[in-house]
């Protein structure tokens, strides 16, 4: 059982930057593109705070984890563009790339499954291809959540990534992000082997 840090409170400035990747607009809530956004805002209920200050092309809210002080971000640029917010907030608070925790989607893990990363290549997502050439580096953390592969290969992939759950992928992806909020302390609390040990799956 994981207990919540509401009340947890640090000073100073901003020294990580906790990023969920999504599409905005209501037509996307909900679909497999925007787990990253659904991961973020399970964090944030946590946290005790709320997203919702407009900042570096997306949406905002800080805090404390791990007794570091995070800004946690949803940009608003569309999938493709993400990397322009990421990289707005990083030069704003000066933030290494190794301080940069992404959270998003993968379709080759399934529904229910994640994996955590040191670094790495985009694996084919657009939202991390963006990041990646905007910074000019790979090695910042990542989580992948998993949304399930296309059920046909004849399937169109950005259909199958602005699709929906189903009600039993919904209960599975709910799993999921009850741990984020334990994951993202222990990669800010510099334990990332710890979290990959416990979760990576």
């Amino acid at each position: 059982m994981f207990f919540s840090r509401k009340n947890e409170t640090a000073s100073g400035p901003v020294e990580w930057l906790i990023v969920g990747l999504g599409n905005p607009g209501r037509e996307y809530e909900n679909t497999r593109h925007n787990t990253g956004f659904a991961a973020i805002d399970t964090l944030a209920h946590d946290m005790g705070v709320t997203i919702d200050r407009l900042k570096f092309k997306g949406l905002t809210a800080t805090g404390t984890l791990s007794g570091h002080r995070v800004l946690l971000l949803k940009p608003t640029t569309y999938m493709n563009l993400s990397g322009q917010s990421v990289q707005e907030a990083m030069q704003f608070y000066k933030i290494p790339i190794d301080h940069v925790l992404i959270l998003f989607d993968d379709i080759s893990l399934p529904c229910g499954h994640m994996r955590i990363r040191r670094k790495g290549s985009d694996g084919g997502h657009n939202g991390i291809k963006n990041i990646l050439y905007l910074t000019g580096k790979d090695t910042f953390p990542r989580v992948k959540i998993g949304v399930g592969k296309k059920p046909n290969p004849q399937w169109d992939l950005a259909d199958w990534v602005l699709s929906h759950y189903t009600k039993e992928e919904t209960a599975q992806m709910q799993e999921v992000y009850e741990k984020i909020p334990d994951v993202c302390r222990l990669i800010v609390a510099g334990q990332i082997d710890e979290a990959m040990n416990r979760y990576n799956s």
